[in-house]
């Protein structure tokens, strides 16, 4: 099975091997790199993913899950809808590489993220926990939103 995400090949194959490395680095993106569907794939084939969704629509109280997967480019580019939704995003691939195809994430020597992804990179390092900062980041956003109105 080949599992690709936006053209990159996430794995060949479900394997049961843990994958090490010597020392690698965890990115992620920050806002801006939002568009309808993404992760709708992953969301449909793996139940870390789908679980992940749920929690956050639960945290929130409205379905990101359907703003993500089907809703309008207008929503979802709104910063207070976009900060969780990319987090949601990167945080869930983050989890199905650690749990799905048993890739030991937490070896790694750096975690990073550009501008919003700094907050996914704490969430995956321990620092903060999934759901304050899904919370942090809607108030988060929409501050950022009213601040500069269109």
């Amino acid at each position: 099975m080949r599992i690709y995400y936006y053209n990159y090949l996430i794995t060949t194959q479900k394997t049961t091997t843990k994958i090490e490395f010597l020392m690698f680095s965890v990115i992620f993106p920050g806002q801006g790199s939002q568009s309808v569907g993404m992760a709708n794939d992953l969301y449909q084939k793996f139940d870390v993913v789908k679980k992940l969704f749920n929690q956050a629509d639960d945290i929130l109280n409205y379905s990101l899950t359907k703003l993500i997967i089907d809703g309008s480019k207008e929503n979802l580019d709104q910063t207070e809808n976009t900060q969780p939704a990319i987090f949601l995003v990167g945080y869930s691939i983050f989890q199905l590489a650690r749990e799905e195809f048993s890739i030991d994430l937490n070896k790694a020597k750096f975690f990073a993220g550009h501008s919003l992804g700094e907050y996914t990179a704490l969430v995956a390092a321990g620092s903060l926990g999934f759901d304050d900062t899904l919370k942090l980041l809607r108030v988060r956003g929409k501050a950022m939103q009213d601040a500069v109105p269109r």
